[in-house]
């Protein structure tokens, strides 16, 4: 029975992180979105703080978007090995984004116009070549501005 219900929380966290996506509704919060991969996981809080030797208190809090994500590499890279994730996988680069956006100014991240280009910007930082399309709508945007 423990395994059903496993199985169906993950489909189901995982559909809603899906949806946020497909929407290109409000992207999750960094602390949202690790938290719901420990969930896919299966650890609890305290679990997942005790193999990445963090405080269960103040990580409670960074899930609940009451603290700032960590910005430190080794940090980052503590919760991916805690989550099992591989590094440059697209989880790992969305968690490290998410990361880098919980750092940005409320008054930007009110800005639709900016949020919506944030993915395309850190594509670009990581080197990857933005399509035809992206690169016209951000040209747009920069134009209207």
């Amino acid at each position: 029975m423990m395994n059903v219900v496993y199985i169906y929380h993950k489909q189901k966290t995982k559909d809603k992180r899906q949806k946020t996506k497909d929407k290109g509704g409000d992207m999750p919060t960094f602390g949202e979105y690790v938290a719901s991969l420990r969930k896919d996981k299966g650890l609890t809080l305290r679990e997942f703080c005790r193999t990445a030797s963090m405080d269960a208190s103040n990580w409670s809090k960074v899930e609940r978007g009451l603290s700032l994500p960590p910005k430190g590499t080794e940090v980052l890279q503590t919760i991916a090995s805690t989550l099992q994730l591989k590094l440059n996988s697209e989880e790992y680069m969305e968690m490290k984004e998410l990361a880098a956006i919980g750092g940005i100014s409320s008054e930007l991240l009110d800005n639709k116009t900016i949020t919506e280009k944030l993915p395309l910007f850190f594509r670009t930082l990581r080197g990857q070549k933005p399509n035809e399309d992206d690169l016209q709508k951000l040209l747009e945007a920069i134009k209207k501005a």
